[in-house]
């Protein structure tokens, strides 16, 4: 797809580029306009589905024109094109640490960043000395990329996604407690709806 707008159209790497990042912002829009959420922790219906893979359909070929636009149009080269998604990445990061712009326009922005840092490597990996590459064959610059993903899974630690959603409603009862003597007590149950999940709680009954 990326390909198609970048030549088949016959409007270069640019115009490719910008039609892709048109229809990208166009995706989030509607998404946005239709359920009020862009928010990848709220994917849980087929219709959140539908546009979450629209959207990943235009981020992933955005990403493959931007890498193709930096090394061949500008002229970056391979290592260049590298460097430059790789300090656009650390920005993202940083920006995540240390401000509190929103966590959901960071995360579109690193995903979209990943693709072009992703074809600007793999590249420079298995392409000719002439080009700018290292000339592995296809089977060489695999295994390094393998090595590198399970290097990376090893390093770094791995923990389960923390859901948060920015709204919550509660809702809830009394309940009766007997028990083995024949004494009662009182407790309350509260069930607390957080997005597409409920969790109940109970205070400790007061027995009489």
């Amino acid at each position: 797809m990326a390909d198609f707008a970048d030549r088949s159209l016959g409007i270069g790497y640019a115009g490719g580029t910008l039609v892709l990042f048109v229809l990208l912002i166009s995706s989030i829009s509607i998404w946005y306009w239709s359920l009020g959420s862009v928010e990848v922790g709220t994917v849980s219906s087929p219709k959140t589905e539908m546009f979450y893979w629209v959207t990943i359909m235009f981020s992933q070929t955005l990403g493959t024109a931007l890498g193709d636009w930096t090394s061949n149009t500008l002229e970056l080269g391979y290592k260049g094109g590298g460097i430059l998604f790789g300090i656009l990445l650390a920005i993202v990061a940083a920006t995540y640490y240390w401000t509190h712009i929103s966590r959901t326009l960071l995360f579109w922005a690193a995903f979209i960043l990943t693709r072009p840092l992703g074809a600007v490597l793999g590249d420079f990996l298995d392409k000719p000395l002439d080009d700018g590459g290292l000339a592995l064959s296809r089977y060489e610059a695999s295994a390094v990329l393998v090595v590198f993903i399970v290097a990376c899974t090893l390093i770094f630690p791995q923990r389960a996604a923390i859901y948060s959603a920015p709204r919550e409603s509660q809702k809830g009862g009394l309940i009766l407690n007997l028990d083995q003597k024949g004494a009662y007590g009182v407790g309350i149950c509260k069930i607390k709806k957080v997005g597409p999940h409920d969790s109940l709680t109970l205070s400790e009954p007061s027995y009489h």
